[in-house]
């Protein structure tokens, strides 16, 4: 079983920044590729950033790309997205999530673990 804490969610203004964090629960984090899904009040959760287990690929939906970026460190078994230019659609509860394999997936069905989430609030 792996836990996953995310944090670093905030209200920000819009052009602002926000570096979320996940920490897991893991002695294998390293084996695990790593996904930053997002669901926004009335919308069903979507696919925003992923990470292979390596670290080497990474994976961005189109809405997020050049302004979002996910990154890992196995030493402190935590994933980040360091989000830029946010806009007010970026508003949404951020979740992290991991599967094991080296595969980068955008469907939330292929995530074996989640964490509860971490609200962000861009205003305009």
């Amino acid at each position: 079983q792996v836990q996953l804490v995310e944090s670093g969610g905030g209200l920000v203004q819009a052009g602002g920044s926000l570096r979320l964090s996940c920490a897991a629960s893991t002695r294998t984090f390293s084996s695990y590729t790593m996904g930053w899904f997002r669901q926004a009040p009335g919308k069903e959760r979507e696919f925003a950033a992923g990470i292979s287990a390596s670290g080497i690929s990474t994976d961005y939906a189109d809405s997020v790309k050049g302004r979002f970026t996910i990154s890992r460190d196995d030493a402190k078994n935590t994933v980040y997205l360091q989000m830029i230019s946010l806009k007010p659609e970026d508003t949404a509860v951020y979740y992290c999530a991991a599967r094991r394999g080296s595969r980068i997936a955008n469907m939330e069905g292929e995530y074996e673990y989640w964490g509860q989430g971490t609200q962000v609030t861009v205003s305009s």
